[in-house]
């Protein structure tokens, strides 16, 4: 039997239909781009006051106080550093020193406490250990300038005001970096493993040392960062109990400057701006050195 062409159904025409975009979506774009424009002048606002210091170590007496403030009049930038490390027989030599010796060492002592008391607060359960994880979480909480006067008569008492100690020992405790560990430690340990190694013949010494610190690489790096970061910035402490200028850190230093131009009539000025320049470097090297520690860190517990 032939079929005709008209037996023969044709599918029907297509229809091509104009697509609108939703009002949603041009909501979405609007919103998009409102966000970007405040990142921009979130990014601006944090930028300049760096933008301004820059300039200003660049710039001798004279162009700083009788040219714009916001754009360059001169290079003077060698001549402020050599001025800056010979001024008072280099003591800001002997400052950056100080800084590194409390930041350093003392955030390298606090992570390793750190990691362990995280590590016995997430993995062994023992009497007590809700109430320590409560007052861990509550410390933190507590302004770290209500307890400069009771460390500065803890130390005054035992004689370790205007040492390194009174710098040292306090950075050796922060809940905080407790708290942060024991949450690292939750999300990377798993009692598997302990098992294994415990049945293995490994103490507990070994296992942390051997297996948990490496596992903590990532979460360790990110207290060490937090913590050299708020050492380094202190002010409160060091001012309390320091009292010579040998012991005194940056900001301590830079400070006692500012106050003796105000005072005596000599004008550093551009060493100080020079020396508050120089400071943050160390910060943003720690900061893009880390940078992939702290990133992975940061967000790491967040999804599983």
């Amino acid at each position: 039997m032939l079929l005709t062409e008209n037996d023969v159904k044709r599918p029907p025409a297509r229809t091509v239909r104009r697509l609108t975009r939703p009002d949603g979506a041009s909501r979405g774009r609007g919103g998009q781009r409102f966000l970007l424009i405040g990142l921009i002048l979130a990014s601006v606002y944090s930028m300049f006051p760096v933008w301004w210091l820059i300039v200003a170590a660049t710039k001798d007496r004279v162009g700083l106080y009788q040219t714009n403030g916001l754009w360059f009049s001169g290079m003077h930038l060698w001549e402020n550093l050599h001025q800056l490390f010979t001024y008072h027989d280099g003591i800001y030599l002997r400052w950056t020193a100080n800084s590194f010796l409390y930041a350093g060492v003392g955030s390298l002592g606090g992570t390793l406490v750190a990691l362990a008391a995280g590590y016995g607060l997430a993995r062994f359960d023992f009497p007590g250990r809700g109430v320590v994880f409560a007052c861990v979480v509550g410390s933190f909480l507590i302004p770290i300038a209500l307890l400069t006067l009771p460390l500065y008569l803890l130390f005054s008492a035992i004689g370790l005001v205007d040492t390194p100690w009174a710098m040292l020992i306090p950075c050796l405790i922060n809940p905080f970096s407790v708290y942060l560990a024991k949450v690292y430690t939750e999300a990377t340990i798993p009692y598997e493993l302990l098992e294994a190694a415990r049945l293995d013949g490994a103490g507990e010494l070994r296992i942390f040392f051997s297996i948990v610190l490496r596992m903590m690489t990532t979460g360790g790096a990110t207290v060490f960062l937090l913590a050299f970061v708020n050492t380094w910035n202190a002010f409160f402490l060091p001012l309390t109990v320091l009292r010579g200028e040998k012991n005194w850190t940056l900001n301590l230093g830079l400070y006692n400057w500012t106050g003796n131009r105000l005072e005596s009539g000599v004008d550093v000025t551009s060493l100080v701006l020079t020396g508050a320049l120089l400071s943050i470097v160390p910060m943003a090297i720690m900061m893009v050195a880390m940078r992939r520690y702290w990133r992975t860190g940061v967000t790491m517990g967040a999804l599983k």
